[in-house]
């Protein structure tokens, strides 16, 4: 973009560098004969002929050609070059008149003379005015030279005379001693090489000169046509590189002048200390030529100097434009910003503290807004600057001044409008506050009346008296005409705040009501007479049970005012005031008991909203005040290296607790101002909102240590101080914390005075729940302190318990001495109880301050619980309980710190192994209902199955028919009666077997005891389906059977023909026909894990042995770690 000023700039300065070049040329008649010494440089060392700066009588110049030898040999191109570049030195004034040329050739001969005189007659390219010639000095020479002269006179026919000389002295005749050299006989001092060295550098300079006009104007041309950018970082960058380069022009400038100079310098210093001499024409000549140089360099700089101020004028212009152009890009946005925001702002409130809390907001946002909007005003008056400045782009700049303004009034006129609906907002909410007020507080009188007072003359007349007083005070208090309401706040009434208007005012006309009533049965005992009989007033006992007796029983019909309220509260309430008004002597005294709790309940929905509020607002504090400061670029140099990048290490989850409690959670207790009873189904829909606060306080360790590490952090200080608040941040990061406890108080206090509402099974399982969450919580924070697990924790399914006891170990397969030392010493042990695992951590000392301070874990081992089993109950002490594992391999006796826990874990436990046990029971059943009717034949030879299998497979399908049979399968097969002669015998529990107080304690299980297990008889023991463990390898099978190894887990499902049985391997998943007698041998002393496995149990039982099923749908288990 080029504009006509700088336009007008650009062409002065080419007009002159260009008129520098022209007088350059011109000064050093480079326009007239284009050559420079250094072009001829080694010719006119040759020193054949010479300018010497001196002067004929009439100035003319004079030339000599001094004696050489070699003249003859010169070539015509070189003579030509010197003579034409000597005859151009000279000023066109002077070489006008003419040269002077002197000829010595006193050691040459006529031969000679003759030649260089007729070679330079013909040459010579200027005008001559005299031609001295100095003839051989020699007598022969001399003598043959005169006679010559006088033969050949014609031969030397010039324009001009040809004088032989014959001595030095006769020169001095034509030519003043002082304008010839001492070789001459003159005193004219000159030195050939410095006169060359002179004539070199002048020219060198003038050519200089030249160049950087040429420069400068080519440059200056190359800046005008620079494209200006659209944005700042450009055009600074465009800027920087054109300062750059004017500065390095400028520098050239500076280089050239120095160097023209150090040329005049050297001109005007005299030629030798001590010398007479005074300067000659020609370097008079020289001195006017190099200061007419230095004069042209001045101008070129003059030119570029005034070209480069417009320039740069508007590169500047040009810079301010875009930073006022991006200034404006930013602050609109800004105003939009605000503009939408301010839009947002519709609600007027639903209470006197809402809208206190919207003016307060109102004012934060507009004290927020107005860093942008003063931003918006600066750049307006930053805009008129540039337009008072003259800047080229006023067309541009004005309109967005304008628009400034106006956005900016706009706003201003916004934000005071809404501030006025908000003020009248107050102004109507503090009207229905204080006639709410007014209305409770009359109640409250009429429930403080004490009935055996008023029955008196006396005491009527003194509560005729209270309540006048009381109504006396309406008239400030409440609302007087409701069309008036209407029409004066008309313009912040949404349907809302009308509804609240009305019920408002109907609660002031039932409440006026109930005064009209109260104050009518007042004056009719102030105005009975004194009669000799003493009347006696009725006693009704239930009466003296209320907290506020009130003079119900002598109102009779007027108990519709209790109705009347109750149809406000809703029909819940309605159902319970006409369930009390049919009761005898209690109605009226019902409803004020039940006004006198909805004060209390509006007194804690009251205390809880309030708190809510100033919660958020206290989140929102802590967010913008600190979090959003710390990307902050201004506030950035005040934040130490070590909380880079730890924002959400400080404040955790904290922003999604604000957005949870700020949009939904604050807005649903609003809605329930008017029933306070209903606030529990607020907490129930959110419950699972409530999770975010076990994040926040699982990571509220490391937000402690770092705060720790970095209080002392200005930026902490600068934020506290911005703020002003009080405390310090750590305080408010607690409030999270401090909140969630807080909820289950105030639930504690709402359902105390809600216990016959509708909403008080709501409030008791909210309690619930928020406690339930409480635990968690707490349990989190102990499981996020376990080390050393290698797997991960989320895998083992939820938390159920976690706490502290003592532990003895006993394990089957160890040395004999450490088992014994075992049962007496115990391990203090922490238990973390999940679905799928019991995990044993060893407690580690506290340390450090504040969060640093809780414990700390290491993983020791873990056991599954598909392979766990209890005993409730050990001997000698109540709080112990029994954990065992694989059968009793390995035994832990833990002590609980009370029975109390014990009794909650042995619960606890009950409840996972029976669950996992009724799943495993699902499985195994829908397993061997789909294999009931594909089991393959015992060999290929059978064709059909035998009476046993055909029976049990008819068993099956009836199992599989029916639904609700659920051990029918088991039961059959395990009532069975052994007989003798087909296989060994097994000792089972009946599933109808009675259930004890010990009926999940090992050692009340004879199948599961040791003593079980060694007494079986000497017999042959038969072969019934169940599970099994194999005891031994199989030395040699038989081909076509199932092979099976020692420890696999097998379950014997039918008895086929040719005795043999199916099996199914549980441990390799493969199934297969085994011969009776090899199954035997295999399976050893094995027991049938029948005692608590999927597929049968007994509902008493608490057995979960390694050969129990659930190992067919549940992971292996754990291995202990030491």
């Amino acid at each position: 973009m080029r504009f006509w000023n700088e336009e007008m700039a650009l062409e002065a300065m080419v007009q002159r560098l260009g008129a520098v070049s022209r007088h350059t040329d011109e000064i050093m008649h480079q326009d007239l004969v284009p050559l420079c010494a250094a072009d001829i440089q080694e010719q006119l060392r040759k020193r054949f002929a010479y300018l010497s700066g001196g002067r004929g009588q009439d100035g003319s110049p004079v030339i000599t050609f001094p004696d050489y030898p070699a003249f003859s040999e010169v070539p015509d191109k070189e003579f030509q070059n010197v003579m034409t570049y000597l005859t151009s030195i000279p000023s066109l004034q002077d070489a006008g008149i003419g040269f002077i040329l002197v000829i010595d050739r006193r050691q040459d001969k006529w031969t000679s003379v003759k030649a260089s005189v007729l070679r330079i007659a013909a040459s010579f390219p200027a005008n001559l005015q005299l031609v001295l010639v100095l003839r051989p000095t020699g007598f022969f020479q001399r003598t043959l030279s005169d006679i010559a002269f006088r033969f050949h006179r014609d031969d030397f026919k010039m324009k001009v005379p040809v004088i032989m000389l014959s001595s030095v002295p006769e020169l001095h005749g034509y030519i003043d001693k002082s304008q010839l050299t001492e070789d001459l006989g003159g005193t004219l001092d000159y030195c050939h090489s410095r006169w060359l060295c002179h004539r070199t550098a002048i020219e060198s300079f003038a050519l200089m000169v030249k160049q950087t006009a040429q420069m400068l104007q080519s440059f200056g041309t190359e800046l005008a046509e620079t494209e200006l950018p659209n944005d700042v970082p450009s055009t600074s960058l465009v800027l920087s590189a054109h300062t750059e380069k004017k500065d390095k022009a400028k520098e050239d400038l500076r280089l050239a002048l120095q160097e023209g100079q150090g040329i005049l310098q050297s001109l005007q210093d005299p030629p030798a200390e001590g010398s007479a001499q005074g300067v000659n024409q020609d370097q008079l000549d020289s001195q006017t030529t190099v200061q007419r140089l230095l004069a042209q360099l001045h101008e070129t700089e003059a030119a570029f100097d005034e070209f480069w101020a417009k320039h740069q004028q508007k590169l500047q212009q040009c810079l301010r434009l875009r930073h006022f152009e991006q200034g404006f890009r930013e602050v609109k946005a800004a105003l939009d910003t605000v503009s939408q925001k301010i839009a947002t702002f519709t609600d007027v409130g639903n209470s006197l503290a809402h809208v206190e809390h919207l003016l307060k907001d109102l004012a934060s946002f507009e004290e927020k807004s107005s860093v942008a909007v003063e931003r918006a005003r600066i750049l307006a008056l930053e805009g008129e600057g540039l337009i008072d400045n003259k800047h080229y782009a006023v067309d541009s700049i004005r309109p967005k001044c304008e628009e400034l303004r106006h956005l900016c009034d706009q706003f201003s006129s916004e934000v005071s409008r809404r501030r006025g609906l908000l003020s009248k907002a107050l102004e109507l909410h503090s009207l229905l506050e204080t006639s709410m007020k007014w209305c409770d507080e009359g109640i409250y009188l009429l429930a403080s009346q004490p009935v055996d007072k008023c029955q008196s003359q006396d005491g009527a007349e003194a509560a005729l008296q209270e309540i006048e007083r009381f109504l006396e005070t309406g008239a400030e208090h409440k609302i007087q005409e409701l069309n008036k309401i209407y029409k004066e706040y008309e313009s912040i009434l949404n349907p809302d705040l009308m509804e609240h208007v009305q019920k408002v005012f109907q609660k002031q006309e039932s409440m006026q009501e109930m005064f009209h009533r109260r104050q009518a049965s007042l004056k009719k005992l102030a105005a009975k007479q004194t009669r000799p009989v003493q009347p006696v007033a009725p006693r009704p006992e239930a009466l003296t049970k209320s907290p506020c007796p009130s003079p119900g029983t002598w109102r009779g019909p007027e108990n519709s005012g209790s109705d009347s309220s109750a149809l406000r509260r809703g029909p819940y309430r309605r159902a319970k005031s006409e369930a009390s008004e049919s009761r005898q002597g209690r109605g009226s005294s019902t409803g004020d008991e039940e006004e006198s709790l909805a004060i209390l309940r509006r007194h804690v929905m009251n205390e809880l909203l309030d708190t809510e509020r100033a919660y958020v607002e206290e989140l929102l504090c802590v967010l913008e005040g600190y979090a959003a400061e710390m990307d902050n670029p201004l506030m950035a140099h005040l934040i130490s290296t070590g909380l880079h990048s730890k924002k959400g290490v400080l404040f955790g989850n904290m922003e999604e607790i604000y957005h949870f409690h700020h949009r939904i959670f604050l807005r649903e207790l609003e809605s329930c101002i008017d029933c306070p009873e209903l606030v529990g189904r607020c907490f129930l829909e959110r419950m699972e909102d409530f999770q975010i606060y076990e994040k926040y306080c699982q990571n509220k360790p490391r937000s402690e240590s770092l705060w720790r590490q970095c209080s002392d952090c200005p930026f902490f200080q600068e934020c506290q101080r911005k703020l002003d608040h009080k405390l310090s941040l750590d305080s408010y990061l607690l409030k999270p914390v401090q909140r969630i406890t807080k909820y289950q108080l105030l639930l504690k206090e709402m359902l105390k005075y809600s216990r016959n509402c509708e909403g008080a099974e709501d409030l008791q399982e909210a309690l619930s729940s928020i406690l339930g969450i409480l635990k968690a919580v707490n349990d989190s924070m102990h499981l996020i302190a376990i080390t050393g697990y290698d797997g991960n924790l989320g895998d083992l399914g939820k938390l159920l318990m976690q706490g502290s006891f003592s532990v003895w170990t006993d394990h089957k397969k160890g040395h004999t001495k450490v088992k014994e030392l075992a049962r007496f010493k115990p391990m203090q042990r922490h238990l973390f109880l999940h679905e799928k695992a019991v995990l044993f951590c060893k407690k580690r000392e506290e340390s450090g301050e504040g969060y640093e301070k809780a414990p700390s874990y290491s993983y020791k081992q873990s056991l599954n619980m598909t392979a766990v089993g209890i005993t409730e109950n050990v001997k000698g002490d109540a709080k112990k309980f029994e954990i065992w594992y694989n059968s009793r391999e390995e035994v832990y006796i833990i002590q609980a710190p009370t029975p109390e826990i014990k009794a909650a874990w042995v619960s606890e436990i009950r409840k996972v192994l029976t669950s996992q046990l009724q799943a495993c029971r699902e499985a195994s059943q829908h397993r061997a209902l789909e294999h009931s009717h594909s089991l393959p034949l015992p060999s290929p030879a059978s064709t059909s199955p035998s009476r046993g299998n055909t029976r049990n497979i008819k068993k099956l399908e009836e199992r599989k028919t029916d639904p609700l049979n659920l051990e029918g399968y088991v039961s059959a097969s395990l009532s069975k009666p052994p007989e003798k002669g087909k296989g060994w015998s097994k000792t089972s529990q009946s599933l109808e077997a009675p259930e004890d107080d010990g009926g999940w304690s090992s050692a009340e299980e004879p199948i599961n005891s040791s003593d079980a297990e060694e007494d079986g008889g000497g017999g042959p023991k038969k072969l019934v389906p169940g599970k099994y463990t194999v005891m031994m390898d199989e030395e040699k099978g038989e081909p076509n059977t199932l092979h099976v190894r020692s420890g696999d887990v097998v379950e014997v499902v039918e008895e086929g023909a040719e005795g043999l049985w199916y099996v199914r391997d549980l441990t390799s998943s493969k199934e297969g026909w085994v011969p009776a007698s090899s199954l035997c041998v295999l399976l050893g002393k094995s027991n049938s894990a029948q005692c608590l496995s999927s597929s049968e149990s007994s509902p008493g039982s608490a057995v979960l042995s390694n050969s129990s099923s659930c190992s067919e749908g549940c992971p292996a288990p754990f291995d202990l770690q030491a």
